[in-house]
């Protein structure tokens, strides 16, 4: 399970079986979405695969996950989402009205993202050996001529900015999966972010990195950038906005907030010049109203994030192990 979890192990994984396998330049670069010249345009292509449990939680559901994780990936390379696929695998007994329920949140989060779906295929597998339905998506979409949107490019001195509070969805599945109750109903932060990313691009083409912090959470990301890049990160501790109820629960838990997983959050490294400009136009969409400058990419201890603690300590934060919370996309 591990080895699907975002982290050190999946890390493993690409390294020592999939990248030797296909081994070509594209896929080494281990982004979220390959960007492709074709026929004279610029292209960005991403798939993914959902099997979160349960299929149906507070905030969202498979459905829209499976749209908006792939839109989400697409736009982290600075580019405009157009049309998805959507593949389904059944399990023998699953109810039709389930089914129908999931494609109709596919529909509307398409509708929502300003994508369509375009081509599919569906397959069923006997009782006992699925989990009901699980979605693969894949999706295309156009860069912007000028755009260079990659981990690599992070340098010393970048503002790291994150678009809002953080540990929402996983907190969310874990909710549900586990019956507990935090006071408070905590919904997933599912949502397209290709807008919002537009609106960054608009104020400057030149964002070095984006990211969206989902599985394996801020943390792994975080690491997965400062390694591409061959920099440092430093962190903030007070500035990371961490809800309440999920600071809560994942006390409760012993669970780090830095490791949840997020399905509608992106994180930025920004040039110092317009690092302010780019908040201004992150707080004024709806997707970013929460934005906050959490720290900064530095030269020292290259390859590893630190957080400044509220303390007046330092800690490291390192690249997880595995998913503290498997199966939540």
């Amino acid at each position: 399970m591990g080895h699907g979890g975002g982290g050190a192990l999946s890390a493993e994984l690409m390294e020592q079986i999939f990248t030797p396998a296909y081994g070509n330049a594209t896929l080494s670069g281990l982004t979220d979405s390959a960007v492709l010249e074709l026929g004279g345009a610029r292209l960005a292509f991403s798939t993914d695969s959902y099997v979160v449990r349960p299929l149906f939680f507070p905030g969202g559901c498979l459905g829209d996950l499976a749209v908006n994780g792939t839109v989400n990936d697409l736009a982290m390379s600075g580019a405009r989402p157009a049309c998805l696929s959507a593949a389904f695998v059944l399990e023998e007994g699953v109810e039709l009205s389930v089914v129908e329920r999931i494609a109709r949140s596919m529909g509307a989060a398409a509708e929502a993202a300003g994508v369509t779906i375009v081509t599919g295929d569906t397959k069923v597998v006997e009782s006992g050996h699925g989990d009901g339905v699980y979605v693969t998506t894949a999706g295309v979409g156009l860069v912007p001529d000028g755009v260079d949107i990659r981990p690599q490019r992070a340098r010393p001195g970048d503002a790291v900015v994150v678009s809002g509070p953080i540990g929402l969805h996983g907190v969310a599945i874990m909710s549900v999966r586990e019956g507990l109750e935090f006071g408070v109903e905590v919904a997933s932060d599912t949502a397209p972010l290709g807008d919002l990313v537009a609106a960054m691009l608009a104020v400057t083409p030149d964002i070095h990195v984006l990211r969206d912090p989902t599985r394996g959470g801020l943390g792994a990301s975080l690491n997965e950038i400062a390694r591409a890049s061959g920099t440092g990160v430093r962190l903030r501790e007070r500035a990371i906005p961490v809800p309440d109820a999920v600071a809560n629960a994942c006390g409760f838990l012993g669970l780090d907030p830095l490791y949840v997983a997020n399905e509608g959050r992106l994180v930025a490294f920004v040039p110092p010049s317009r690092a302010e400009e780019v908040l201004a136009a992150m707080r004024a969409h709806p997707q970013g109203t929460g934005a906050t400058l959490i720290g900064e990419c530095v030269a020292e201890h290259p390859g590893m994030v630190v957080v400044a603690t509220g303390l007046g300590g330092t800690r490291v934060l390192d690249l997880p192990l595995g998913e503290q919370l498997p199966r939540i996309c």
